[in-house]
């Protein structure tokens, strides 16, 4: 009998979680926002090569399906650490990430909202704003009631998730691009781009603000690492989280950029999980772990952007040949198993170093075609194929930019305000002719 009414109160639990899950708006402003972002990066793709290289409704509903499982991860993990988080730590989070979202997009990493949530929380101990009966006395009173320990744990757990996904589908998620190098020659690069919306149901110690009302009737048969063994009951609380990265190289694969950041994101979430674990230990250093969680995050931007600049630009080309950029979905130049990075110097027997030599070969065998290349690491690699009508006349090969191309990616959007607006996706080089309607860029220029 215990056993059925403490499975009808889990039951209940969920329930309760999951509408309030579903009420709220932060959900659906995470897959708003996803949306946004993918569907600017979709345009910028037929902007500078006239084709559509992802579709954002696909990619939007992968991430919304990853997140499910994700959060469905984590919430299971949750079981065992028992921090007592709440619907205010909710309203903290996405109150600061919005604030935050207004001066750059990239704040909107719960990394810096949790650290300055944690500050706010440690600055406010020393007032005695939680005492007055108005409005603020009853914010710096449900600040004071989060777990900022548990919410800087939940940050780390969150990017080590991150990290794994970045490290699976990072490469997946990019996009090349031409992009300005120095004094204004365009060189390639890629963008490496995700988002996921992870709703988390967290299991927390019954408290005066979550109420009891679908709490468990029984305490847990574990011990949890922050909550101990909840003998006022548990219960289920909705947190709707969003993680996501953004990397852009020139000088490296896509696969290769993935691995790197996936490293950094490994460590960081280590470092940060070993600080709230100390500070929920000794609070007198969670005002140390919040700063780690800020200025730890903006290092792995640093660390990105100071390899990028040791490095020389991979996506030009040289006195080799063409260089591969990316490859055009379901075109031949996949199926030869042609590569970005890869460098094409004979097409049919013909030396290659310009797009009219290329297309100058391609047309002297409409029937067939024979690729010499060099890969990445510089051996030769052959790739032949036979034509067929209907099938994409130029290979479906992106080639690195050369001075005649028109576009190049503009810088993105770097407030949510600029993101709303829909700020233009890509520059105009000063003199460039105006480009055919519908090929953007004009396709001739930018795609073999």
């Amino acid at each position: 009998m215990e056993e059925l009414e403490t499975a009808r109160a889990i039951a209940d639990m969920l329930g309760s979680a999951a509408l309030q899950l579903a009420s709220g708006p932060f959900f659906y402003l995470a897959i708003l926002f996803i949306i946004l972002q993918y569907s600017r990066q979709m345009r910028l793709e037929r902007q500078l090569f006239a084709v559509k290289l992802h579709d954002w409704k696909g990619m939007a509903l992968r991430a919304v399906v990853t997140g499910l499982l994700v959060g469905l991860g984590l919430s299971l993990i949750s079981v065992f650490i028992g921090a007592s988080l709440s619907p205010s730590a909710v309203l903290w989070l996405w109150g600061i990430a919005a604030l935050l979202m207004l001066a750059r997009i990239r704040y909107l990493c719960f990394a810096y909202s949790a650290g300055v949530v944690t500050l706010l929380q440690w600055i406010a101990g020393f007032t005695s704003l939680a005492e007055r009966g108005d409005g603020i006395g009853a914010m710096a009173a449900s600040l004071a009631r989060i777990d900022a320990a548990g919410l800087l744990l939940l940050v780390a757990m969150l990017h080590l998730a991150e990290a794994l996904l970045v490290r699976l589908q990072g490469d997946k998620l990019s996009t090349p691009l031409f992009l300005e190098g120095k004094r204004g020659k365009l060189v390639g690069g890629y963008m490496l781009q995700g988002f996921w919306p992870v709703p988390l149901l967290l299991l927390t110690p019954v408290s005066a603000e979550t109420g009891a009302s679908t709490a468990a009737s029984a305490s847990l048969p574990w011990p949890t690492l922050f909550g101990g063994t909840g003998a006022e009951g548990w219960t289920l609380v909705a947190l709707p989280m969003i993680i996501g990265f953004t990397e852009m190289t020139r000088s490296l694969l896509p696969a290769a950029k993935a691995r790197h950041a996936a490293k950094g994101l490994l460590l960081y979430s280590v470092i940060l999980g070993g600080a709230a674990l100390a500070a929920w230990w000794q609070s007198a250093l969670l005002p140390i772990a919040a700063l780690l969680s800020i200025i730890l995050h903006e290092a792995l931007v640093w660390r990105s952007k100071a390899m990028e600049a040791r490095r020389e630009p991979l996506y030009v080309h040289d006195a080799r040949g063409l260089r591969i950029l990316g490859i055009v979905p379901g075109t031949p130049a996949e199926a030869m198993g042609l590569s970005a990075g890869e460098v094409i110097y004979k097409v049919n027997g013909m030396r290659v170093s310009t797009k009219e030599d290329l297309y100058g070969a391609l047309g002297a065998n409409s029937a067939f075609c024979k690729l010499e290349v060099l890969t990445v690491g510089g051996e030769p690699k052959f790739a032949q194929r036979a034509r067929y009508a209907g099938e994409h006349h130029q290979l479906g090969v992106i080639l690195a930019p050369d001075e005649r191309a028109n576009f190049y990616a503009a810088d993105g959007a770097s407030s949510l305000m600029e993101l709303l607006r829909g700020r233009r996706a890509s520059n105009r080089r000063g003199g460039a002719k105006s480009s055919p309607a519908g090929a953007v860029g004009g396709e001739e220029k930018v795609q073999a």
